[in-house]
């Protein structure tokens, strides 16, 4: 027997999450780009050695594609946009949680909510890199090698320029700074075997 619970979250609410995000920018001091992504990577390393639910489950991968698009040497990300982009990880580099990681079941649902947040956030961003991962794929396959071997090309970084383009265009519309808001949650629901190949770091189960 399964159980469906629909939580909703007010404005108090969000405000405790933006609260804890401009606590953990204070917290990370001078913590270095590479610091704040073993510490959002050590998160996900940790949620694999427990079961967890599916919609938490489906945040975490959604983790795993913020890490990979300022891993990504394909991807490459300028400096402000890389910014841009730890700004919503450098709250996994906080170790203080609400729920405390080990407790069953629950115990990653205060990440789940702030990814989900950082995932409406990075809405742009995010659709971006998911193309941008597509068609270094299909690609890669018509080139006969593997998306994983590929790095810097001329075919890829045009089609990079491109998306990163639309992607500014369409941040600078919604506005530009990280603040808890625009866009709207992507990638849940999509079977985890259709995604195109990335640097993960989580094992789909």
């Amino acid at each position: 027997m399964s159980l469906s619970l629909t939580i909703d979250l007010n404005d108090q609410d969000l405000e405790h999450f933006t609260n804890a995000l401009k606590a953990a920018h204070a917290a990370a001091g001078n913590k270095s780009a590479e610091e704040i992504i073993q510490a959002a990577a050590a998160l996900l390393e940790g949620a694999q050695k427990v079961k967890t639910p599916d919609f938490i489950r489906g945040r975490l991968e959604r983790l795993d594609d913020m890490i990979a698009m300022v891993r990504d040497e394909g991807w490459h990300l300028d400096d402000e946009d890389k910014q841009h982009v730890l700004s919503a990880l450098v709250y996994f580099a906080d170790p203080s949680d609400v729920i405390p990681d080990h407790v069953q079941v629950l115990g990653f649902l205060d990440d789940a909510i702030m990814i989900e947040l950082c995932v409406r956030e990075l809405a742009h961003e995010l659709d971006a890199y998911e193309d941008f991962c597509e068609f270094r794929e299909r690609e890669a396959k018509k080139r006969g090698i593997a998306p994983s071997a590929v790095g810097r090309t001329d075919w890829l970084d045009s089609r990079r320029d491109e998306l990163v383009e639309r992607m500014h265009a369409r941040r600078n519309r919604d506005g530009g700074e990280f603040g808890i808001g625009y866009g709207s949650s992507s990638g849940y629901g999509k079977p985890s075997y259709s995604r195109a190949w990335r640097p993960s770091l989580f094992k789909f189960r």
